[in-house]
């Protein structure tokens, strides 16, 4: 039987909560709240939609003035965590929302409330509208959240600041200046917790989307300070990596003289929908002394305009020694994912040697 997301938002759910809401909200309705949670289109409501209808019906039971719900989502917080439900838990995202939704001009409260449920549900969607309202305001707040006790509002001082967080609202003036988050980026970049660190690599990846020269100065500033330093920075370039990028390729000593591709040859000139690209190549360290080889493949994938979207894969970055050449064998799926549509028609595969596009070859999709 097939499983929807939205389905976590389930009787059983709205069970749990009801009952912790019961001992922690004053004269709360449990059959009042279920039956406004079960509102006629319910059923038709995706995942966020659910989320959001919910964040509005437990409105209807707490009070209008935020700086009193504050207190009660903190008491609802200390029920859940004493009930040992909900923990990192998607479903009770609406708890954030609700402080997006109802805190949003009361900035001093609002912060209280995201440093503290973050510390249950990350809060990292719900900072945004705050960062575009308040501005420098609320990046001084996560630059003190930087160095917070807990890594979990830590790990939100540098998710919640990125330029281009994913699924998230836009925050168009720090694609253009984040000279207010590398100060939290460095406070957090010898942290203790990896989930916090590799937080601040998909930042350092988002800004060199539109300031490479940024992360490549941070590159060089931070390398060689810890092991743990240098994979935030390996990770945080991994889009100038992709992109063949001339300056961090030169930082990481990745140069494409005497490595010789040989024998690229597409197995399956034809791939169907749902089935495999398979593809084999040579490659080889023709040079007298040991090198580094980054080896990538990129699919151009024909969009449904019948342009070419380039999109590039990974598979490997280690030394080979002197006249050492290895044969590589690779598949690639096209399986059908919620992500990417696929368009019949013409598509090509290229071979790229640190970062350098080395042949292009054609294959059809069927």
């Amino acid at each position: 039987m097939s499983y929807l997301l939205k389905d976590l938002y389930s009787p059983n759910f709205y069970e749990k909560l009801s009952n912790v809401l019961s001992k922690t909200l004053p004269g709360f309705d449990k059959n009042k709240f279920i039956k406004a949670i079960y509102s006629p289109d319910f059923e038709s409501k995706e995942l966020k939609e659910r989320m959001k209808h919910t964040t509005k019906v437990l409105h209807h039971f707490m009070p209008e003035r935020f700086a009193e719900s504050r207190l009660f989502l903190e008491a609802i917080i200390k029920q859940l965590r004493m009930e040992g439900i909900g923990e990192d838990s998607l479903t009770y995202m609406f708890l954030p929302d609700y402080i997006e939704s109802y805190g949003l001009e009361d900035f001093e409260n609002a912060v209280k409330a995201l440093e503290f449920t973050t510390q249950f549900t990350s809060c990292e969607f719900a900072v945004r509208p705050f960062i575009l309202k308040y501005g420098d305001a609320m990046l001084d707040e996560m630059l003190r959240w930087s160095e917070h006790d807990n890594h979990k509002v830590r790990r939100l001082a540098s998710e919640g600041s990125r330029p281009r967080l994913p699924w998230a609202m836009g925050i168009p003036f720090l694609k253009k200046d984040v000279s207010k988050v590398l100060p939290i980026l460095e406070n957090l970049k010898a942290d203790a917790s990896e989930y916090v660190r590799r937080s601040v690599a998909n930042n350092l990846n988002d800004i060199a989307k539109d300031n490479p020269d940024v992360v490549l100065e941070v590159a060089k500033r931070w390398t060689g300070l810890s092991k743990e330093t240098d994979a935030i920075i390996k990770h945080g370039c991994r889009t100038l990596l992709k992109q063949g990028h001339t300056e961090i390729l030169k930082h990481y000593g990745l140069s494409d003289k005497g490595i010789n591709l040989s024998d690229f040859k597409v197995l399956t000139p034809v791939v169907n929908i749902g089935g495999n690209l398979e593809f084999t190549f040579n490659i080889a360290n023709a040079n007298k002394t040991p090198q580094k080889i980054r080896l990538e493949y990129g699919v151009y994938y024909m969009k449904q305009n019948g342009q070419l979207s380039k999109k590039v894969f990974k598979i490997s970055e280690r030394e080979y020694l002197p006249g050492t050449s290895l044969m590589v064998n690779r598949k690639q799926k096209f399986v059908l994912i919620t992500t990417r549509k696929f368009y019949p028609g013409k598509h090509q595969i290229s071979i790229i040697i640190n970062g350098v596009e080395k042949e292009v070859s054609t294959f059809e999709l069927a």
